[in-house]
């Protein structure tokens, strides 16, 4: 009680606090529009459903892995060494390493994950499969994709997370602000879900450039489990980028129809 009361008075706490929520926040936008495009996948009745069982799941890892701290720095120390190291940069770091640590791993894997979720999706989209009879109606079909893709969401919200936590760790050494910083950043994706939801589900050409940003995420992970330091600000300035076009080329789009009803 103690240590609340004396972070309560620390501005400097209030300012990590802050810094740490606006953080965790940017990083839950990759998870939630994963877990948006899988739940739109689904029949409407499901997909508020599965987009709160997804976000609550990320909570619930995220606090649990909270709980092992030291655990979870202990994923960072390199379990084997291929050997190879790329040239040297300009601050004296080696452009990659191939000393892997679970962290690294983890990353790979997960980035592996989105490439080709990801890649399956605008195959889907592209290509759509044309298929007899409303195999939706079948329950038994209807709970088999509600299982996959909580699944899915599940194996993606342990990389998120696990980057979420290392990414606090890093921030701040005081536990009670880990745990506001990330229960506030979920509430947000909690309260984002649906519309977000909704909003890529009546926008077909927005599912694709959301596929776009989870192939280019998939790659940073990868790059980072390969020792490969990739900016944040130069992959959120380049989405927030394209999302701005998407929506100049959507008020075009809409003044267009207008025009044409008028017609």
């Amino acid at each position: 009680m103690n240590e609340l009361l004396h972070l309560a008075t620390d501005p400097g706490a209030w300012a990590a606090l802050v810094t740490l929520v606006t953080m965790e926040i940017v990083l839950g936008i990759d998870n939630l529009v994963f877990i948006s495009i899988l739940s739109n996948r689904l029949p409407p009745e499901h997909r508020q459903r599965v987009r709160r069982i997804g976000i609550s799941l990320a909570l619930i890892m995220r606090l649990a892995l909270l709980s092992t701290i030291a655990f979870i720095v202990g994923l960072t120390a390199p379990v084997f060494n291929l050997g190879i190291v790329g040239p040297l940069g300009s601050h004296g770091e080696p452009a990659f390493e191939t000393a892997f640590s679970w962290r690294d791993l983890i990353l790979i894997a997960g980035g592996l994950f989105l490439i080709w979720k990801a890649t399956k999706e605008i195959h889907h989209t592209v290509d759509p499969k044309h298929e007899s009879g409303d195999v939706l109606d079948k329950t038994g079909v209807v709970i088999s994709n509600v299982g996959a893709a909580i699944f899915q969401i599940i194996l993606l919200d342990l990389v998120f997370s696990i980057d979420s936590i290392l990414t606090a760790v890093g921030m701040t050494d005081h536990l009670p602000i880990m745990v506001i910083a990330v229960i506030a950043a979920v509430t947000v994706m909690l309260l984002a879900a649906d519309p977000l939801g909704n909003f890529i589900n009546a926008n077909p050409t927005v599912v694709m450039l959301a596929l776009g940003f989870l192939l280019m995420i998939g790659t940073v992970l990868i790059a980072e489990g390969f020792g490969v330091h990739v900016p944040k600000g130069y992959i959120y300035t380049a989405m927030a980028f394209s999302a701005g076009v998407e929506g100049l080329n959507m008020l075009s789009r809409r003044a267009s129809e207008r025009k044409h009803k008028k017609e």
